[in-house]
């Protein structure tokens, strides 16, 4: 609409609408100085009401040539301003003690609010990867996530070999993989398995990948990376791929799942472990499991990380039936995994999903019993992440494709991209 109506009046300046409050900060508020501390810590204020009512506060006894000239008329000036969050500056004890170091050194403040809006304005660019032009500052700051470059002049088919030796089950080592990218987020292109950070603090530690689980692991590849001469973050990754082609080649099929070297190690001194926890797992739908029942069904946490990892719906549901059906989901779970071959890439998920001699009975909990309809014997369970993929009537489409006899390669396929997607996610390196 057009907003509020102001009559005879053009809407600028003295006229122009506000969030309420009105005024100046500092006497120059166009100039860069120390204007806004001198004034918040030079005068007394009290609380007050602006022209259009709402509170904030004036300075007491300001004498009239240290007021802010009027922007629209220079002849007159008008009382400065300041709101409660800028008094919290003033009367919180460790506010203040900041604000005064900023005022004792203005050299400091400048500093600090030029690398503070560096970081305001380049947060959701990533790591420096991604920063291009002559002005990219040589300083590595820990909140870009560093990275150290990795190597890419090992033997991979060397490394490949001694993983497949390792004794590690294909399951092991794809849950390990998809635990360590999964954290990828394409809105702040933060988190992924570059860097290996799983190893690290807070990430060895979360529910959701399993700590010990995990440690076994990562006890067995972290040698075989140092003999190889390859990163752990490559290893991790590198195990994965080994684990998904043996369970393709178990399911009688034949591929070699993409890999690209290159990948670092993070140190702890390069890690803010504390700006990590907004990354941790609250549910993986693709690993059948979250950490407590939420107000969001588990459906749409489950489609909420796979737009984070930049996943197609389709994508999302090749990942979904194949993980299941690998036997990956979280502490051995059997929710989802609709297959007589547990281990083997199969399109069985699907098949199974779609059959109509089954029916979907509710059962306490939040879960589904899958039951032969004449029988009523009990074949599987579901969580309601498993079976949108049968009652999403966009989801049933891509579920029906896979479910067929003549798509059982194609689902192979299609799983081994969109994991491989997964898993370069972070790779800016790679982009062309």
């Amino acid at each position: 609409g057009f907003g509020w109506d102001n009559p005879g009046m053009e809407g600028k300046a003295t006229n122009a609408f506000t969030s309420g409050i009105e005024g100046a900060w500092t006497k120059n508020p166009t100039q860069w100085d120390m204007g806004y501390f001198d004034y918040l810590f030079g005068y007394e204020w009290e609380l007050t009401k602006s022209p259009a009512g709402a509170n904030q506060w004036k300075p007491v006894d300001m004498p009239e040539d240290e007021m802010p000239v009027d922007p629209t008329d220079p002849s007159q000036r008008r009382m400065p301003m300041m709101t409660d969050a800028d008094m919290a500056m003033k009367v919180d004890p460790i506010y203040n003690e900041i604000c005064q170091k900023f005022r004792a050194d203005p050299d400091y403040f400048a500093d600090t609010f030029g690398r503070a809006w560096f970081k305001l304005t380049h947060r959701d660019m990533g790591p420096k990867a991604n920063y291009y032009g002559p002005d990219v500052p040589a300083e590595e700051l820990v909140w870009q996530d560093p990275i150290p470059a990795g190597s890419t002049s090992y033997d991979v088919d060397a490394a490949k070999t001694k993983i497949a030796a390792s004794g590690l089950t294909a399951a092991e080592m794809i849950a390990t993989a998809w635990d360590s990218a999964r954290t990828f987020r394409g809105s702040d292109k933060r988190g992924g398995a570059n860097g290996a950070r799983i190893r690290l603090a807070p990430q060895k530690d979360w529910v959701a990948n399993e700590p010990e689980r995990l440690a076994k692991v990562l006890g067995i590849l972290e040698p075989i990376a140092a003999e190889a001469g390859a990163s752990v973050a490559d290893v991790i990754v590198l195990a994965g791929n080994v684990g998904l082609e043996q369970s393709i080649k178990a399911a009688g099929y034949s591929a070699e799942v993409p890999f690209a070297p290159g990948r670092g190690d993070a140190t702890e001194d390069q890690t803010d472990a504390d700006s990590f926890s907004v990354l941790e797992p609250l549910a993986c739908g693709f690993r059948n499991w979250q950490k407590e029942a939420y107000v969001v069904a588990p459906e749409e946490l489950m489609l909420d990380k796979a737009q984070l990892l930049g996943l197609t719906a389709a994508e999302m549901t090749v990942l979904v039936g194949g993980m299941r059906v690998l036997g990956t989901n979280h502490g051995g779970s059997k929710h989802g995994v609709f297959t007589d071959r547990e281990g083997q890439l199969t399109n069985d998920f699907f098949v199974n999903l779609t059959d109509m001699a089954c029916s979907w009975d509710p059962v306490e909990g939040g879960s589904y019993e899958i039951r032969d309809r004449k029988t009523g014997a009990v074949k599987w369970t579901a969580t309601s992440a498993d079976l949108v993929f049968g009652s999403n009537s966009i989801l049933r489409a891509y579920a029906e494709v896979y479910a067929q006899d003549d798509n059982a390669e194609k689902f192979v396929r299609d799983f081994v991209a969109a994991w491989a997607k997964v898993m370069n996610a972070d790779r800016f390196d790679l982009v062309a």
